[in-house]
């Protein structure tokens, strides 16, 4: 009898441990509770009907607001995200170029729970000017060039892929009756480093035969009453092409509008080759997909 007793005891203590075993562990988080009027605001510097992304500076300030909130998790749109228990920042975007950018915040409150809000943004970073670059083509204010009429290649071709006039360079003064001898391109910075220019072209460009079309014109190549004047502010760069620093500075820099410099080639970019603070040598893709060059110097 004791035998049964003692068997039967070991029994019940056995599912007494399986029960116990088996029984699921919970744990508590807290009470959910969703932040309530969720706001955003991002003001980025500079703004105005001139200027619709900024000063170039690239500087966003955010603020974000909310009830019942612990901490905000912002996402820059850019491919950064920080936590800002303030939820106000003080944000600088980085990349060259005029961007669009979505910020996403996500209020976090107890529990866990969140709420999400968003705003889309436009952002100029202007590209940083190297310093030498910067000077010799202003002279730290403002600065006037035309054509170095006097120099061998100061107009000239080659191939897309090169970086010198191969297929042909104008001999000095040999270009006299294609009437830009006399164009006046200046340059200027302004209190940010921003570069602008304003090319006077004396009433008429010469275009090549196959740009004329790239200026909504007809006829054969040669002179065309363009309008030139006003100032545009240029967008600096790195250069796209496959140059090195043997045959260039490297830097290149998009003309807006028309595109013109000098000479009506239908294009808008023009690569820097060389800059001294008397001299320039710019090189350009045409509209025929050839590379063209001019080379610049200070007007006397």
């Amino acid at each position: 009898m004791k035998q049964i007793f003692f068997k039967n005891g070991l029994l019940a203590l056995a599912c007494a441990i399986a029960l116990v075993a088996c029984q699921k562990t919970e744990y508590a988080f807290g009470d959910l509770s969703s932040p309530a009027d969720l706001t955003l605001t991002a003001t980025v510097a500079g703004v105005d009907a001139a200027n619709p992304g900024g000063n170039g500076s690239g500087a966003v300030a955010i603020t974000t607001t909310a009830s019942k909130v612990i901490t905000y998790k912002i996402d820059f749109g850019d491919g950064k995200v920080l936590m800002v228990p303030s939820g106000t920042i003080n944000y600088k975007y980085t990349t060259p170029g005029v961007n669009d950018y979505t910020i996403t915040v996500s209020a976090v409150g107890a529990g866990g729970a969140v709420s999400n809000i968003s705003k889309k943004v436009k952002v100029f970073v202007a590209f940083e000017i190297p310093a030498d670059i910067l000077q010799n083509l202003t002279g730290g204010a403002s600065k006037k060039w035309m054509c170095d009429k006097d120099a061998d290649g100061h107009f000239g071709v080659g191939p897309n892929d090169g970086f010198s006039p191969i297929y042909y360079a104008a001999g000095a003064n040999s270009r006299a009756a294609d009437g830009f001898y006399d164009d006046e391109i200046t340059f200027a910075k302004d209190a940010n480093n921003q570069i602008t220019m304003d090319v006077d072209n004396k009433g008429n460009t010469f275009v090549l035969a196959a740009a004329v079309g790239y200026y909504g014109l007809t006829g054969a190549e040669g002179q065309y009453p363009i309008a030139t004047k006003g100032v545009k502010k240029l967008s600096f760069m790195n250069a796209t092409s496959a140059s090195t620093a043997a045959v260039s500075t490297r830097i290149e820099f998009s003309v807006p509008g028309n595109g013109l410099v000098c000479i009506g080639m239908g294009s808008t970019n023009y690569e820097i080759l060389s800059l001294t603070p008397t001299t320039m040598n710019l090189r350009t893709i045409g509209k025929d997909g050839l590379a063209w060059y001019q080379k610049l110097k200070v007007k006397p």
